[in-house]
């Protein structure tokens, strides 16, 4: 069974959204790490939002292994507003998302990372669909985000057990947690 691997970047104040326009950290150890998540992975998982973000920015682009991976491998958006996405080797998911990714992790092929974490990822933690957790924790406070743009919503619930720790030359800390499916969820 694949796995599906949510790979978030985060502040120690729990900002997620728009990471590229935090301070910059000499991240040369810590990108590297990224394409080796990417490159064992042979898909992507995206909401609406999350994809639009990378597509404007990966899309037409090639010349290093993160971004040729990125535009070769299979591409899953979930989305109730589009019909077709444009981005090479991109399959939009709509209807009965739960059950769509169900059989997607059921489906032949390796593990699938996703980016980004708003309400797909809280739908599959809710299912049970999310089988890893990777926080990308950076070594500032941002100060600026509300709602979306936090980490914490209300409302779903889940229980993780540490898998990895990892401190990068960046001052990034790669916590990643494995979730508990005999855990609790509302």
């Amino acid at each position: 069974m694949r796995r599906i691997i949510n790979s978030t970047f985060v502040t120690i104040d729990g900002v997620i959204k728009d990471p590229q326009d935090w301070p910059s950290l000499d991240a040369t150890d810590d990108t590297d790490a990224q394409t080796e998540v990417l490159a064992a992975c042979d898909g992507v998982l995206f909401g609406r939002h999350t994809y639009d973000g990378f597509a404007s920015v990966w899309q037409g682009r090639s010349g290093d292994p993160y971004t040729d991976k990125m535009n070769a491998v299979s591409k899953y958006v979930v989305s109730t507003t589009m019909d077709k996405a444009d981005w090479a080797n991109s399959t939009v998911i709509g209807g009965d998302v739960p059950a769509e990714i169900a059989r997607l992790k059921d489906g032949p092929g390796g593990d699938i990372v996703q980016y980004g974490f708003g309400r797909l990822s809280h739908t599959l933690m809710e299912h049970g669909l999310l089988d890893e957790l990777r926080l990308w924790v950076h070594p500032f406070f941002f100060g600026r985000a509300g709602g979306d743009g936090l980490l914490f919503r209300a409302g779903t619930r889940a229980m993780f057990e540490v898998n990895e720790t990892k401190t990068y030359a960046s001052g990034v800390v790669l916590l990643s947690y494995r979730l508990k499916p005999e855990a609790a969820r509302s």
